[in-house]
């Protein structure tokens, strides 16, 4: 997997245009577009992408920890936001893109630095100009669930180029 390093590794937006939501998503996950940067920074991958769904697989580190010594909320956040978007990001039609209008993150139990966990987008409605996705993030060797949420993204119809 490799990791844009800087605004020049991101696909322009004539490829963008070019292709579907799902093309990307696919894209991204065979490695012919950079995973972002921020999936680096926060140590999560893209593991699978299907119609509707998808998948990142993360472990959060000391590093995400708050002052008190537990993971941040915004490790649990944008991992939600990511599965939950890119899984609307699959619905997307050519020539348009994403983006987050609103999100909401409910943790259910701390989650302990250096524990595996699999969080799985899915969308509920997908429209012309707005999707409904909602996510969760479980444990990937128990199951626990330690998160859950929902999302609403704004579909965005790029201008031709």
């Amino acid at each position: 997997m490799t990791f844009a390093r800087s605004a020049a590794d991101l696909p322009g937006e004539d490829r963008i245009r070019s292709m579907s939501g799902r093309e990307f998503m696919d894209a991204m996950l065979s490695g012919d577009l950079p995973a972002p940067p921020i999936a680096q920074g926060l140590n999560y991958r893209l593991d699978t992408v299907e119609d509707g769904r998808v998948t990142f697989t993360g472990t959060p580190r000391f590093a995400h920890a708050n002052p008190m010594g537990g993971i941040h909320g915004g490790w649990y956040g944008t991992l939600l936001d990511s599965c939950m978007a890119c899984a609307v990001m699959t619905r997307v039609p050519r020539g348009s893109i994403y983006t987050t209008l609103e999100y909401k993150v409910n943790i259910c139990r701390a989650l302990p630095a250096d524990t595996e966990v699999r969080a799985a987008g899915e969308v509920s409605h997908s429209g012309r100009t707005t999707g409904i996705a909602w996510g969760e993030i479980r444990c990937t060797k128990t199951g626990t669930l330690y998160a859950t949420g929902s999302t609403t993204c704004l579909i965005i119809a790029l201008p031709p180029g």
